[in-house]
């Protein structure tokens, strides 16, 4: 009973800092977004009966929430895809109750749809399906995200200046991150392989589109063009997580930038007949040694007019690889472009720079990179 009563006091104490945050932070925005028209609904999704039972469930159905313009502009929406241990709440707004980047698009003229992945927020998670899942612990989040200038565990943690707050737990404005964030599938090959069938057919429900995806999902608008090119009219790839063929796995990303096949030529028989080699040296100081194809080097042609923006912060534990995945997509024929945001004067970015304090500084970039690409549809 005594346990009982701490850990209720203990909730208590964590719900009045979340509410206290939000009364004294939220609402600031001076200029509201004006928006048309805003709901939600589902799509994929199958039922399926689990072993002994005679009942039926459903699983791998995509949430998605969208935010339509009062007075839309631009021919294409905007699909966007949360990373590992998030949800869509991640361009919604931001911890500090300022506006997010769906909001900062459909000022633009986008219609916007964001998703939670299949098994992660309001698209339920079903163990009997999907497996074990894995969780993100308060120092570690702090460590990789919000604080990692206090750590150093990598040379360009230091840089990190944007985070809204200490980005240490008992801070209101890191706990209202904390507080969002969610179990995942450990598995992320199988995160992957049920994203990918839901979220093309959100494309054929909602028409050709833009992708941006972040993190765990970074590399998914790639995956997704060359599944269907038809239907992705351009990719945003936010620091992708990992790096091409190394990934977060013992045996990396079999197919170079995915777990799941592509579309390579020559054809694959099977992820073996790629063959990967590791720089000798790094491009530059401080950055990775990138992997990429060993010859016989083979293409990605349905990607070839596809425009793909590859995106690297200055201080985020992915900034070594960022460069990697351009590199590997031009080799494999595919153009795009790396964005490495200093050198558009954006300076000081973790990962989750979203969230950060020039999140719409962010945005307006790749806006100004979306309008550039219009003429080629």
């Amino acid at each position: 009973m005594k346990r009982k009563t701490a850990l209720i006091s203990a909730c208590i104490a964590l719900a009045g800092t979340i509410l206290l945050s939000s009364s004294a932070l939220y609402g600031n925005d001076p200029k509201p977004t004006t928006i048309g028209k805003y709901g939600y609904f589902f799509v994929g999704g199958q039922y399926y009966v689990p072993a002994g039972s005679t009942q039926h469930y459903m699983a791998d159905q995509l949430y998605v929430e969208y935010f339509l313009p009062a007075k839309p502009s631009q021919k294409y929406p905007v699909v966007m895809i949360h990373g590992g241990n998030q949800t869509g709440t991640n361009y919604t707004s931001t911890p500090d109750g300022r506006e997010g980047w769906a909001q900062y698009f459909v000022s633009q003229g986008y219609a916007v749809y964001v998703v939670d992945q299949v098994g992660r927020g309001r698209s339920v998670y079903q163990t009997n399906v999907y497996g074990p899942t894995e969780e993100s612990s308060a120092e570690g989040v702090a460590e990789t995200f919000t604080a990692p200038q206090l750590y150093n565990q990598y040379p360009q943690a230091k840089y990190h200046t944007q985070w809204p707050g200490t980005g240490l737990p008992g801070d209101p404005i890191f706990d209202q991150f904390y507080a969002s964030q969610v179990f995942s599938m450990a598995s992320w090959a199988e995160a992957e392989a049920v994203n990918k069938p839901s979220l093309i057919a959100l494309l054929e429900q909602i028409g050709p589109a833009y992708v941006l995806g972040h993190s765990q999902s970074g590399i998914w608008g790639v995956m997704l063009a060359d599944a269907r090119p038809d239907l992705v009219r351009g990719v945003i790839a936010v620091e992708p997580a990992g790096g091409p063929v190394v990934g977060y796995t013992p045996g990396g990303y079999p197919y170079g930038l995915t777990f799941g096949p592509l579309n390579y030529a020559p054809a694959l028989k099977s992820p073996s007949d790629l063959h990967f080699v590791q720089q000798t040296a790094p491009d530059a100081p401080n950055l990775a040694r990138c992997w990429i194809q060993a010859s016989p080097v083979h293409v990605l042609p349905n990607l070839r007019h596809t425009p793909i923006l590859v995106v690297g912060a200055q201080a985020s534990f992915l900034t070594p690889t960022d460069g990697c995945w351009s590199k590997y997509l031009t080799q494999a024929g595919v153009p795009n472009t790396y964005l490495y945001l200093p050198n558009i004067g954006i300076n000081g970015n973790g990962h989750t720079m979203m969230l950060e304090k020039n999140n719409l500084q962010i945005a307006a970039a790749f806006t100004q990179w979306l309008s550039d690409i219009q003429h080629k549809y």
